[in-house]
Parts: C-alpha cells; sequence; structure tokens
C-alpha cells in the first residue's frame, strides 16, 4: 500500500462514525498524507507509510507555547495521559509536541480510518487536558 492507495480508499469510505476524511498528497522525499476528519480542520493528521508500518502524527503545539514554568508539570501529565489515551502516544519532534499511533502495514482500510479519527479525537482531549499548561 502507498499514500495514494490510501488517500483514494480513505475518501471513498463511508462508514467512518459520521466523518468524512479529507487526504491532500504532501510529495517529497517521504510521501505523506495530509488528512483533515470532519470540522477539525486545525488539527490535521500525517499519515506515511513504510514497508513495516504506516505512522499517523498529529501536531499539538510548539515548546514556544507552553508557559516556561509549567514545562515539568506539562512533561508529567503527558506522560500520565499515555496510558488510558488508546491507540496514541505523545512525543516531540523538533520543538513540536504531537501524539501518534503506529498501524501494522496490512492493517484494514476500517483499521486505519478509525485510527485517525481516535487519533485526531484523542489530540482535542489531549490539548483540552493540557491547556493550564499552554500560553
Amino acid at each position: 500500500m502507498n499514500t495514494e492507495d490510501l488517500a483514494m480508499q480513505l475518501s471513498n469510505f463511508e462508514d467512518l462514525n459520521g466523518y468524512q476524511l479529507d487526504c491532500q498528497p504532501i510529495p517529497g522525499e517521504t510521501d505523506v498524507l495530509q488528512i483533515t476528519v470532519g470540522d477539525f480542520d486545525e488539527l490535521p493528521s500525517y499519515v506515511s507509510v513504510t514497508d513495516t508500518q504506516i505512522l499517523c502524527i498529529t501536531y499539538l503545539f510548539t515548546e514556544d507555547e507552553v508557559k516556561a514554568d509549567s514545562r515539568t508539570q506539562l512533561l508529567e501529565e503527558m506522560l500520565e495521559l499515555n496510558i488510558p489515551m488508546p491507540l496514541s502516544s505523545f512525543s516531540r519532534i523538533g520543538d513540536r509536541y504531537v501524539i501518534f499511533g503506529a498501524l501494522a502495514i496490512n492493517s484494514s482500510i476500517e483499521d486505519i480510518g478509525f485510527e485517525i479519527i481516535t487519533l485526531t479525537e484523542n489530540a482535542v482531549e489531549a490539548i483540552t487536558a493540557l491547556e493550564d499548561y499552554l500560553e
């Protein structure tokens, strides 16, 4: 499976709990799909496909948006949120905090669609849970 095939299958899939997925390819050294779930335009997911996995990432906020005196508490809260947040984990890429999930390359289109929706819903919940630590 490549990102072009994935985009076509996700765009045509209709049983996603009422959500519509908008897939926009981003060409580059590694092909990436920018996927927006329903009305969550401000929190797109970025999906890449490798030989071994499908990786889904949603950017949450930057280091500059974290209150300097709350950084340690933010990191502790993120660690505590990792377990109860299904199918998602926190990480950092450069100066940007992200939430991500990975699937096996042979995952069904249903599983991939639901992972992207779950990741978006978890991103919204994470930002809400962490807002006290942000500027």
